[in-house]
């Protein structure tokens, strides 16, 4: 508590000394003025210090994969629903456990083969979870879109290891046919019934939104393509039946219905006629089955992982952007990319250039409205077409232009040694006037000894293939080519004839 008699401060933690002066006290305080609840408002005011209420941990350890784990489970289990599916997959465990062991004492490949399906129902309603517990989340810096890809990762798992075991039950098979094992059909129909009831109970008394919409969303398998036509003939009898049959039956009813089937089957051949093989070659028929029916769901969830743009949207997608570039201010697309994010959640960005005097916000409204309908999370980008034209005056272009030559510069050039510029124009040349031409030896020819000032005028450079006179000043007369007579060899004869040379004036 502050006193202001003696300038200090003292709390229930320690007294903290201040050492205000007496005289300034009341100047000085209420120059500031803290908030209501701040750690300063608490020690003058309440006597206590709150950042010392709370103990500092700099090395505090973060919490375990488990513990995170165990609190996610613990806010699924809150919600009701998910505790029905939490106990029917409690029951499936159970079940398959029991199955598994019937399958040891029958020794039959086909019960194991159709055990593995209550397998993939376990498989499929912590798929079920798992899209509860997505649907609880809200998006993070690190997941923008949402944890909705792990919903679309599970299915591709559950699918595949569906697969997977399936070749184990054909390799296992393949085995068989080489060797020769009894199967004992004691319990054989008692466990396909069994496994059946477990199947239907995972598949029809759980909402599993995911796996509902892949069995819709995914191309038909060989075996829905084959039923497909008999349930059209079987409608036309009974059109009570359209709303279970048509348009197609869902494939993880209807591969429970043909891997009992085939157990069946194999049941009456063994009782009948002893034929055990009938047991491996329905192990295989229900293998093939199952991998068939698990393929396109395993494709189409592949694809969204992927990050694709779905086939049957394509067509819609480009009908929308036409229809978009037709609005009022709108240049052109770019960069468009558009991918599915999740089941049902498409989601796109593109780049769109209008020109400079439309309206941002117009066509940004425009655009969205257009493409909202199937794009749910868009990102549009608008930016003006904003272009200057450069306009160089023949002056700025020639002061500009350097030139280029296909050969490096070389250092330590004479600087008397002109260099030439390929790019310089060369000076016009003029006619010479004939009219003016003196002939030699008139008197107004000028001497060869004469200055070179006279001949090309005053600051003129005389050209260095002029001659010489016998006083060092060049000549009026230009040598056309100087010889020396030689002999029939070409060489000189030494006659002592004087070399002759040619002028020609210029």
């Amino acid at each position: 508590m502050y006193n202001r008699a003696t300038g200090t401060s003292s709390g229930a933690q320690g007294a903290v000394s201040v050492n205000i002066p007496a005289e300034n006290a009341d100047k000085t305080l209420p120059d500031v003025v803290p908030d209501k609840g701040s750690a300063l408002w608490n020690r003058v005011h309440l006597g206590t210090d709150s950042l010392s209420m709370e103990n500092f941990h700099p090395f505090k350890s973060q919490a375990g994969l488990l513990t995170r784990a165990a609190r996610e489970v613990g806010r699924v289990l809150a919600e009701r629903r998910a505790r029905r599916v939490m106990f029917i997959a409690v029951l499936n465990v159970l079940c398959t456990l029991v199955l598994f062991v019937w399958c040891r004492t029958t020794r039959s490949m086909a019960l194991l083969a159709y055990t593995y399906l209550t397998v993939f129902d376990i498989l499929c309603l912590v798929t079920c979870l798992v899209s509860i517990w997505v649907s609880i989340q809200k998006p993070t810096p690190a997941f923008s879109f949402g944890y909705e890809r792990f919903e679309v990762l599970a299915v591709f798992t559950s699918t595949t290891l569906a697969q997977l075991a399936q070749l184990f039950v054909v390799k296992e098979s393949i085995e068989r046919l080489l060797h020769h094992h009894d199967v004992h059909t004691g319990r054989l129909l008692v466990g396909t019934a069994f496994g059946f009831a477990v199947h239907f109970v995972s598949t029809y008394f759980v909402s599993n939104k995911a796996f509902q919409h892949v069995s819709e969303a995914s191309s038909s398998s060989w075996l829905q393509e084959h039923v497909a036509d008999m349930s059209r003939s079987l409608c036309s009898v009974v059109p009570g039946l359209s709303s279970l049959l048509l348009p197609r039956i869902n494939p993880l009813p209807l591969i429970a219905v043909a891997g009992a089937l085939a157990l069946f089957i194999t049941d009456m051949l063994i009782e009948i006629n002893n034929y055990f093989r009938a047991d491996t070659f329905a192990a295989i028929s229900i293998a093939i089955m199952t991998i068939g029916t698990m393929f396109p769901m395993s494709v189409y969830s592949g694809r969204i992982l992927l990050q694709t743009t779905p086939s049957h949207i394509i067509g819609q997608l480009d009908k929308c952007l036409r229809e978009a570039s037709t609005l009022d201010g709108v240049l052109e697309f770019r960069n468009e990319h558009f991918w599915t994010v999740s089941f049902g959640t498409l989601a796109g960005s593109l780049h769109v250039r209008i020109r400079r005097d439309a309206n941002e916000q117009m066509v940004l409204a425009h655009v969205s409205n257009r493409l909202s309908n199937l794009v749910t999370v868009l990102t549009i980008h608008i930016f003006k077409d904003d272009w200057t034209r450069a306009s160089l005056s023949a002056s700025s272009y020639a002061a500009s232009r350097q030139p280029y030559t296909s050969t490096p510069a070389k250092t330590g050039l004479d600087p008397a040694v002109p260099t030439v510029n390929p790019f310089q124009p060369l000076p016009p040349l003029h006619a010479p006037n004939l009219s003016t031409i003196t002939p030699i030896g008139s008197p107004t020819v000028p001497s060869l000894h004469q200055p070179a000032s006279r001949l090309y005028g005053s600051g003129t450079t005389v050209p260095s293939h002029v001659a010489l006179g016998p006083a060092g000043n060049p000549g009026g007369r230009i040598p056309l080519r100087t010889y020396q007579p030689t002999n029939l060899f070409g060489a000189s004869d030494g006659t002592g004839q004087k070399s002759t040379t040619e002028f020609v004036h210029r």
